[in-house]
């Protein structure tokens, strides 16, 4: 049996998406939570040792670590047998990893860090809204087809695209003004082995 140990972080939604999907797999696994308020060369020794980027999250599979969200999402689908979608949904499967990454994966983590943690100038603000409105609304429009972003049945895509949204408010937006991704959520929230990032995530903080 493989022995997994995730690193991650409470504020992180990629490390959110990460054990969500060994939550929803039922894949049994450590969980380490890294402080990322350290300085980069503070932070613990084994987890600089496995950390590539030194970024969350890291998971590390029998000695192996592995880092970038997306690709051990990818992973996961891959040795599980989970989430990862039919055979003919697979290509848009990582079409959506990849869309994730460079769209709301980037805009949304940085407005809520902007609104909530560290401010910055209103223009810069203003431009992370606007990629924001604009990734939901792609979002939206999918989900006015079919109840989840491939289809029917639930995949690492929904995990990866929804992690952060859990936390909108933070960033100042309502997800009423997008009713097709408040439903997609609460279907997703309905999974069993489903917890929000608040408590998935902060009950693993060392006292």
């Amino acid at each position: 049996m493989t022995t997994l140990t995730l690193y991650g972080n409470c504020f992180s939604g990629h490390s959110y998406k990460v054990r969500l999907a060994l939550m929803l797999a039922d894949v049994s696994h450590d969980y380490v939570h890294v402080d990322l308020a350290l300085p980069r060369a503070e932070r613990a020794e084994d987890f600089r040792a496995v950390s590539r980027f030194g970024e969350v999250p890291v998971l590390v599979a029998d000695g192996t670590a592995m880092c970038q969200s997306n690709a051990i999402l990818q992973w996961l689908a891959d040795n599980y047998g989970r989430l990862d979608g039919a055979p003919g949904e697979r290509q848009l499967v990582r079409e959506w990893l990849c869309w994730e990454s460079n769209r709301i994966g980037f805009s949304l983590p940085n407005l809520r860090l902007a609104r909530k943690f560290f401010p910055q100038p209103a223009e810069v603000t203003a431009w992370l809204e606007q990629r924001v409105r604009a990734d939901l609304a792609v979002l939206d429009n999918t989900l006015s087809q079919h109840a989840y972003l491939i289809g029917t049945t639930p995949t690492i895509a929904d995990l990866s695209a929804s992690a952060y949204l859990w936390w909108l408010g933070d960033a100042g937006l309502d997800i009423a003004s997008w009713p097709h991704v408040a439903a997609w959520l609460q279907r997703i929230s309905q999974l069993p082995g489903w917890q929000h990032p608040d408590e998935l995530m902060a009950a693993e903080i060392p006292d």
